[in-house]
């Protein structure tokens, strides 16, 4: 009971003493100490293993072996465990249940990474810029968009480039036309799990709305809903590098950078007559709107 207690409270009280990480349980100490014993040694990355099991399975990364596949939508893992967690976004299955609001999770690493919010953890904190975060791949998100502007993943079919493969993979389904995620009471697919969880609330009342507590505005998507408590809140956490304007979201920093530039990369071009180039969007939309009332019918 004190162990299952501490996995739901995210207490770490047993420590390494040779690196100092911390563990919830005795016997998750004593198998991370096998670390440090050298017994056994992935030859690629130095990374050792308590078992030949567990080196075996983390050799598959390396030589890009992945022997499991899913029956829907024919991605494949190299581990089985990896499978039976990715088969729940299919079936809808959540077994892991939040005891503090009733929030509930495929995975168990999942439901231990939530418990954190309830907690206020953020053991991951940003080295240039002390910003703290709940999980690891946040930070790592969080330094792409904000720190950094290299973008390595190409697109095949179109050229466009993006931070990350995840956001690679999602762009390339429009070209593919691929939609992997399935509804399981009608016919409905999606290219994206978002979509797919969007739906079930909206057409079949399934999962949990996301309700803003000072308007009672509801969300499906939490991206959404953080957005829209920021703008309640007047939080504006990114900043233009050429001038101290800030914004809400990332999106809209990036429609404002063209204020700094002289180059106009949207042209009016109504009937051809036109031809006025404009920065942005809104101004070029805004125009064509004023441009197609002023025309005669019938050059329209």
């Amino acid at each position: 009971m004190k162990q299952h207690r501490e996995r739901h409270t995210g207490e770490k009280l047993y420590s390494c003493t040779q690196c100092e990480k911390c563990f919830p349980t005795q016997s998750n100490l004593v198998s991370h100490t096998n670390v440090h014993s050298n017994k056994y040694k992935c030859s690629e990355c130095g990374k050792c293993f308590q078992t030949s099991q567990a080196l075996t399975r983390h050799s598959r990364i390396h030589s890009g072996m992945k022997p499991f596949q899913c029956n829907d939508c024919s991605k494949r893992f190299t581990q089985a465990g990896n499978l039976v967690i990715h088969s729940r976004i299919h079936s809808g299955e959540k077994p892991y249940n939040c005891h503090l609001c009733d929030k509930a999770f495929s995975g168990s690493g999942h439901l231990h990474i939530h418990m954190r919010v309830h907690m206020g953890d953020k053991p991951y904190k940003c080295s240039l810029c002390n910003k703290s975060f709940s999980q690891s791949g946040h930070l790592q998100s969080h330094k792409r968009n904000i720190h950094s502007s290299r973008r390595p993943h190409e697109c095949p079919y179109c050229m466009k480039e993006f931070k990350t493969n995840a956001k690679l993979k999602l762009h390339v389904r429009i070209h593919t036309g691929a939609k992997p995620h399935s509804c399981k009471h009608c016919s409905e697919r999606f290219t994206q799990l978002s979509q797919l969880k969007t739906h079930l609330l909206k057409s079949h009342n399934e999962g949990t709305w996301l309700t803003c507590n000072i308007c009672q505005k509801k969300f499906s998507r939490s991206g959404h809903f953080k957005e829209h408590l920021r703008r309640h809140k007047g939080v504006k956490p990114y900043v233009c590098s050429d001038c101290p304007k800030r914004f809400c979201t990332a999106a809209e920093r990036v429609n404002h950078y063209p204020v700094h530039s002289d180059f106009k990369q949207f042209c009016c071009g109504k009937c051809g007559k036109c031809g006025k180039w404009f920065k942005g969007k809104r101004s070029v939309m805004s125009h064509f709107k004023r441009c197609t009332e002023r025309l005669p019918f019938d050059n329209i």
